[in-house]
């Protein structure tokens, strides 16, 4: 072999082994992917949690053919239903009896029939009503039975519905139609021949039961954008309560701060040279007042939270369990979140915890704005829970859940990845010390929290509802308000009602409420309510009786009726506030969960307003009643349609009843006032508009049950503190070594519009 030969091969293996080596240095520095470690899995009969488990689609549309084949009249699919006809306007799961579900769960007995709500709307009869049948069993039912005197006391009239998807396309043809006759006014004030406007809702509709009358709000519609910030100061009184779509009629124009009869009259004013027009340009693109789009490049990524052995929780069904937590959850189409039998290290602790109704209550110098009271559950706070944007409205690691519903259809529509499960680090600690006297150690735990998590679009605004579990036993719920703020025309005095965001934009004042149903089974489904407070004494000083001093010490009391336990919005609380056991803990004190309430409520309607019953709910930032299976609820989705008659009243529910060693209720009220300002446009940010409450373990245990968390670090000046099995902390550096698995994003949020 030729010495040239010779070289070429050695500098041919020289290279090659050069390129291994950068491969093996390359693949050295590039992690690895993260390994899933399975969370230790609790114990508990499979399918138990099943017994509240919303329908799935096959079920619904199964109770659809049953009631289309049984019930002897014709239906109509409620997306083409005109109001003479009958339609199935929702159906949902029939909760159990509690009484049947706690024999099933927890005695052995069997298990409760599964049923379905059906609400129909029964417009093409003589007297035309709302009627609601129990449907089951299922998955093939065989028997219906209609409920609706037993839960109200008679048919629930026609007028109460809440307004269909259909009868709203057919109140803005008619208000099309109507602005057909005043060309040269909507030339000259929008720049529009009215096709370029969109209407909004207000409500309720009227004065008076039986009203089905309602302002309707005209905006610059501009695509990709919020049109709620563009009102072009027009408003339109619809009369649409006749069964006959023909019949109906527009009985108001208000334009500027000025009534009319019609958009006739309207035409000829302004023809006539009376009528003073602003004259506004139609919005361009993303110049918009209120456009979303990003105004700069994407920058780089910011941190993202992952698991290095994927999650420590476990989704099963309906179920969630972590560390000692099971959640079983759930949503009702109207009312939105529910979660049942929530139990901590084996024992339940609430029964029931559901969301019930979120009022948003304006003010403004304009008809619409003046009189909107939205009562949100009648519009659909679970329905229009649509997909989360994975790594923005959650963690893009995050358990993603589809919810599925049948409303306002006979077909069951499904809202994919719109409940979102994931396991949150605070970067706050949950408990630490650091002694620096004696001796000389550090102990502490990290606050990690599960979170359950679903959104609700409500025309426009956006709300974020938590449920979350912390390692200390307590469970923590909040609620965000984001999305676009609703507004007026600015006219006039506008700025007594609100500020101006916008050259024509009035930003209106309204509050907030939310309402939640607690209950509470603490050691048992037997409580009583105590409060404590502290006051002071002023006594003599034991070792100087010359001197006096102010000695804090603690009120106790245990309250005896319902009536003591209805506490007013926005008047001081009892600072600590329990449900107790009769049980005691090891230190001789009723084992007891606390309950602490995070609000900034505005002022609730004066009691002398003519519907002020149906939100009676907010009378009360706090009431304990005894639970009873005909009280499932505070409020009805037919309040919202006639709140002057209210269908359910949440005042009757407190009549003085003894709420001693009973199954009790906790009603919660939460909320806050909002004034727009210019920093809500494009949106009002979750920054210092959240509120909530939470439930605290007070003397349940006999010490905090986070000891035995295996994330607990201590570190002592005597030990390696960089040996990983000292601490948790001193392993990560070798266990998060890893890459997680990310799958690719995608967001189908528009596919159900």
């Amino acid at each position: 072999m030729s010495l040239k030969t010779v070289l070429i091969l050695l500098g041919l293996a020289l290279a090659t082994i050069f390129a291994l080596v950068c491969v093996l240095l390359t693949r050295e520095r590039s992690p690895r992917t993260c390994q899933h470690v399975p969370p230790e899995q609790e114990d508990m009969e499979d399918g138990q949690s099943l017994v509240f488990a919303d329908l799935t689609a096959e079920e619904m549309s199964q109770v659809v053919r049953y009631l289309q084949g049984q019930l002897g009249v014709p239906l109509v699919d409620a997306s083409r239903a005109k109001p003479w006809d009958n339609c199935i306007a929702w159906v949902d799961l029939q909760v159990p009896a509690k009484a049947e579900v706690l024999r099933f769960l927890d005695a052995g007995g069997a298990r409760p029939a599964r049923e379905a709500l059906a609400v129909l709307y029964f417009g093409k009869q003589p007297e035309p009503n709302i009627s609601e049948y129990v449907v089951g069993p299922l998955p093939t039912p065989a028997y219906h039975r209609d409920v609706t005197v037993q839960k109200y006391g008679g048919k629930v009239p026609y007028h109460r519905r809440p307004v269909t998807g259909k009868e709203y396309g057919d109140i803005n043809a008619l208000i099309q139609r109507e602005l057909k006759k005043a060309p040269r006014f909507l030339a000259a004030c929008c720049e529009s021949d009215g096709t370029n406007l969109v209407i909004l809702t207000t409500a309720p509709r009227g004065f008076k039961s039986g009203d089905r009358v309602t302002w309707f709000v005209l905006f610059h519609n501009v695509a990709g954008t919020g049109y709620y910030l563009s009102p072009v100061g027009l408003e339109v009184l619809v009369d649409h309560g006749d069964l006959h779509v023909s019949q109906w009629q527009l009985h108001k124009v208000f334009y500027n701060g000025r009534y009319f009869a019609s958009t006739g009259d309207l035409e000829q004013e302004f023809v006539a040279g009376t009528l003073e027009v602003v004259r506004l340009k139609q919005p361009q693109g993303d110049a918009v007042l209120g456009s979303m789009k990003p105004r700069r490049p994407p920058g780089s990524p910011g941190p993202l939270q992952f698991e290095p052995q994927g999650p420590r929780y476990s989704v099963r069904n309906n179920r969630v369990t972590f560390q000692g937590w099971s959640i079983t959850f759930g949503m009702n189409p109207n009312t939105g979140p529910r979660l049942f039998d929530i139990r901590y290290r084996g024992e339940r602790i609430v029964y029931e915890l559901s969301l019930q109704e979120a009022l948003a209550l304006y003010g403004s110098n304009c008809p619409g704005g003046m009189s909107t009271r939205y009562l949100d559950g009648s519009f659909g706070i679970g329905r229009f829970a649509y997909e989360l944007v994975r790594g923005l409205d959650c963690p893009y690691t995050a358990t993603y859940v589809d919810r599925h519903y049948l409303a306002e259809t006979d077909t069951p529509k499904t809202n994919q990845n719109s409940l979102c499960i994931f396991e949150h680090d605070s970067a706050l600690p949950l408990r630490r010390h650091f002694s620096d006297s004696q001796s000389f150690y550090y102990g502490g735990l990290r606050r990690n929290t599960l979170v359950i998590r679903t959104i609700s679009t409500l025309i426009n605004y956006d709300y974020i509802w938590d449920f979350m579990f912390h390692a200390s036993g307590a469970v923590e719920v909040r609620v965000h308000a984001t999305g676009y703020i609703s507004s007026s025309f600015f006219h006039g005095q506008g700025t007594d009602y609100g500020n101006r965001v916008g050259p024509h934009t009035l930003g209106t004042m309204h509050l907030h409420h939310i309402h939640y149903k607690v209950d509470l089974d603490v050691d048992g489904q037997l409580n009583s309510l105590e409060t404590q407070d502290m006051e002071y004494e002023f006594v003599k000083d034991p070792w100087s009786t010359q001197n006096t001093m102010e000695r804090p010490y603690l009120r106790r009391e245990r309250l005896q009726k319902e009536d003591e336990a209805a506490f007013p919005l926005n008047v001081p609380m009892p600072r600590y506030l329990s449900f107790v056991s009769p049980h005691p803990n090891k230190w001789g004190h009723p084992r007891s969960y606390r309950l602490q309430v995070i609000s900034f409520a505005g002022k609730h309607l004066p009691t002398n307003s003519s519907m002020e019953r149906s939100v009676s709910w907010g009378r009360y930032q706090l009431a304990v009643t005894r639970r009873k299976e005909e009280e499932p609820t505070s409020t009805s989705i037919y309040n919202q349609n006639d709140p002057w008659t209210p269908t359910v009243a949440f005042a009757d529910f407190i009549n003085n009843e003894t709420i001693t060693n009973e199954d009790l209720v906790a009603w919660i009220t939460v909320g806050f006032l909002h004034v727009p300002h210019a920093e809500d446009i494009p949106n009002t940010v979750t920054v210092g508009n959240g509120v909530g409450f939470f439930l605290r373990p007070y003397n349940y245990f006999n010490e905090d049950p986070s000891v035995d968390s295996s994330d607990s670090v201590y570190l002592s000046s005597d030990q390696d503190v960089g040996a990983c099995g000292a601490s948790p902390l001193a392993c990560l550096s070798s266990v998060a070594t890893c890459a997680p698995r990310l799958p690719p994003f995608h967001f189908g949020g528009f596919l159900n519009l």
